[in-house]
């Protein structure tokens, strides 16, 4: 059971949060609600509520958002629905509609999407629609809000005798009208409406000549209102069809109370159904307005809060165009308390508070502005101590308020427990109330309670570098422009700055000489050497920036060149192997070309056959020991993808590599053997062999016996 008063609520700023929430509520009813929100008590609540916050968040994003949820609250609806023979006026009924219609459009959007819904989906399902509701209003009042004529076979009758009546009155009054108009009985503006009635505008010294009922004058007198004597009667007759109408109506509304009476819990069910998704999509788009995420859960004593901002702070830094500084901060098992130093208006006491509201919106079901990689877990309670809390109406003092607020600790806190407390021990004398703030942390340490207190005591300095499982931090500030940098580092104590901070703010150098004589010397020293561990740790982090950021730098270009190298590597043989193969074509070309010439000269159409297969034959010879050559090459070439660039310049080197060292093991090449006419030979690499019938400028005429070829000297050797 998750307990977490008031108070802290109150110390941590979560109802200004809520004020926040509420604004982006559509309905009232959400607002309030909104207002009310409170840690939920049972864990098991907790991460449903999270997940249909970040479901509902996705749909703000995408392209697919949830339907409108907005409605009229129906509280007087409701409460008359309790009352027996009470009876819904018509506006009362369309709220309720409305209500329904709403909630069945939900209920189907969930349904339909329940994969990208699953939780609002799981939600959703508690609530059972019925048809009937709608059905029952819908066959009564239109879409306006009208009674429908058809509502009742009475109500029927009644309209449509009214339609015949108006229109006799209509009739009869224009002719009326253009009777005494025509006899100038009239004023010039001749007809206006007087107690819902057409009258005609008579003058005053022929009221006697018009006949029907005077319903008044102007203020003047010139002008007499007579009702023409023609449609007195169906005026009447009017008269008595509204009274007939209304109470028709009221009886027909009656009578549609009570079909909607049995339904009255059910309609309370949808209410309390849209009130929590309006509160739902509230808290999804202030989350979106802040960038909040869903952190991991662990069911293990863990907080590690990555690039965590104050949500407050954040959206008050954003209208102020400042920027706002994310802290990172973790607990365990192992760090379970830290301790916090370093000068005031350093941030200590909004990295104490940015934990404790992140922790407690969590519980209350709410996504937090912090890195996705953040994780955090449950406690069943909150304890915080945070600001000067005098106590005027009990008569107690800061410190006496302190010392009651750590007495109620000392009974709650447990391994169940979180802590927050700023600037602990103050109030008191600095020695006896740091002696007192040393044995309270001593007894919480003791129990295994998670907790971050802030301090200038240098003795809890001291204390949390000796406990095993406690750790000290501070805010960073640089000394040289004397302005605090906002930023944790964990690991080791922070020095406050005292004099430092005094001297920005103004105060004569003399006096802080004058200061720093009175208090113990070793004091100064100690707090000097804490500033100046602090400044050489802040520049020893900035060179390990730097040579982090360079090494990177260096490992990208290395990495970048080895793409280029492969690359260019690549197209060189891609172009090495298209200019063979552009070269072998030409000179396929050119032979072909000689074909034809011969042909075109003698026309013998066996020599050209005997010519062209001889031209087959030889390239054959070529093609069965290149082809496998080619195979391997494009098989090789289908396997390579871009991330075994790498591994292919390794395998083409190793490959130059082994055909160099064949190239120095093979025999040297044999002797080339001029040739003359009568050599047997054959084609480099080829086997037919044949003779040479004649030489002519570097080619040689080779007989084969069926066919003769023209082969450059360069490509035969003799056999």
């Amino acid at each position: 059971m998750i307990r977490i008063d008031k108070k802290t609520l109150e110390d941590l700023e979560f109802p200004a949060v809520l004020k926040q929430i509420a604004t982006f509520c559509v309905t009232e009813p959400g607002s309030e609600t909104v207002l009310g929100i409170r840690p939920f008590k049972n864990k098991e609540d907790i991460a449903p509520e999270l997940h249909r916050v970040r479901e509902f968040k996705a749909s703000l994003e995408g392209d697919n958002p949830i339907p409108n949820h907005g409605f009229d609250p129906i509280f007087r609806e409701l409460r008359m629905l309790e009352i027996e023979n009470s009876s819904l006026d018509v506006s009362g009924f369309r709220r309720i509609l409305t209500l329904s219609e709403t909630t069945k459009i939900l209920l189907a959007f969930f349904k339909k999407y329940e994969e990208f819904y699953t939780y609002l989906n799981d939600f959703s399902e508690a609530i059972h629609h019925t048809p009937h509701i709608g059905d029952a209003i819908s066959a009564v009042i239109d879409r306006y809000g009208e009674l429908k004529d058809d509502a009742s076979t009475d109500l029927y009758e009644i309209r449509q005798r009214l339609r015949v009546v108006r229109s006799q009155i209509n009739s009869s009054f224009t002719k009326a009208l253009s009777r005494y108009g025509q006899s100038d009985y009239l004023d010039d503006i001749k007809e206006t409406i007087v107690e819902n009635r057409r009258v005609l505008a008579v003058k005053a010294m022929h009221r006697r000549k018009v006949k029907g009922a005077v319903l008044g004058s102007s203020k003047t007198g010139s002008i007499v209102y007579i009702e023409p004597q023609e449609t007195l009667d169906f005026a009447n007759e009017l008269s008595n069809l509204l009274y007939e109408e209304q109470e028709e109506i009221k009886r027909i509304l009656k009578a549609l109370t009570e079909t909607i009476r049995p339904f009255s819990e059910l309609l309370s069910t949808f209410q309390d159904y849209l009130i929590a998704i309006d509160t739902l999509s509230a808290k999804a788009k202030y989350a979106n307005g802040i960038d909040a995420v869903l952190p991991r859960i662990t069911s293990e004593k863990h907080i590690l809060l990555q690039k965590a901002y104050h949500p407050l702070l954040l959206i008050s830094n954003r209208k102020r165009k400042e920027t706002t500084y994310p802290q990172t901060i973790e607990l365990d098992p192992k760090k379970r308390i830290i301790v916090i130093s370093g000068p005031n208006a350093g941030g200590k006491s909004i990295t104490l508070k940015t934990v404790g509201l992140l922790q407690v919106m969590l519980q209350s079901g709410m996504l937090i502005p912090a890195d996705p990689q953040s994780e955090l877990c449950y406690f069943d309670k909150v304890l915080t101590d945070i600001g000067d809390n005098q106590s005027i109406e009990n008569h107690l003092s800061t410190y006496s308020y302190r010392l009651k607020k750590m007495n109620q600790f000392l009974k709650k806190c447990n391994e169940n427990t979180l802590f927050l407390i700023d600037e602990f021990g103050t109030g008191s004398d600095p020695e006896l109330g740091g002696a007192l703030a040393e044995t309270f942390l001593e007894v919480f340490y003791e129990r295994e309670a998670f907790g971050i207190i802030t301090t200038h005591y240098t003795n809890l300095k001291l204390l949390a570098n000796e406990l095993p499982f406690a750790m000290n931090a501070n805010m960073q500030f640089d000394s040289k422009s004397l302005e605090p940098l906002y930023k944790l580092h964990l690991g080791e104590a922070g020095s406050s700055f005292t004099f430092e901070v005094a001297q920005k703010n103004g105060i004569p150098y003399s006096l802080i000489n004058k200061a720093k004589k009175k208090i113990a010397r070793g004091k100064v020293r100690f707090d000097k050497t804490i500033a100046n561990l602090q400044k050489e740790r802040s520049q020893l982090r900035k060179t390990s920036e730097n040579l982090k950021t360079e090494e990177q730098k260096a490992r990208e270009e290395s990495r970048q060149l080895e793409e280029i190298n492969s690359r260019v590597q690549e197209k060189l043989e891609s172009y090495q192997e298209l200019y063979d193969a552009n070269q072998k074509l030409i000179s396929l070309g050119k032979k072909f070309d000689q074909l034809s010439e011969k042909y075109f000269n003698n026309k013998k159409k066996k020599v050209l056959i005997d010519e062209l297969l001889k031209l087959v034959m030889v390239e054959n010879s070529k093609r069965k020991k290149i082809a496998p050559k080619i195979k391997q090459k494009e098989t090789a070439k289908k396997r390579v993808t871009e991330k075994e660039v790498e591994e292919k310049v390794a395998v083409i080197r190793k490959r130059k590599k082994a055909e160099k060292e064949e190239a120095k093991k093979a025999p040297p090449p044999k002797p080339k053997v001029a040739l003359k006419v009568g050599d047997r030979v054959r084609m480099i690499d080829g086997r037919a062999i044949g003779t040479i019938d004649t030489i002519e400028k570097n080619k040689a005429i080779v007989n084969y016996g069926m066919f003769t070829t023209n082969v450059n000297m360069e490509e035969l050797e003799k056999v």
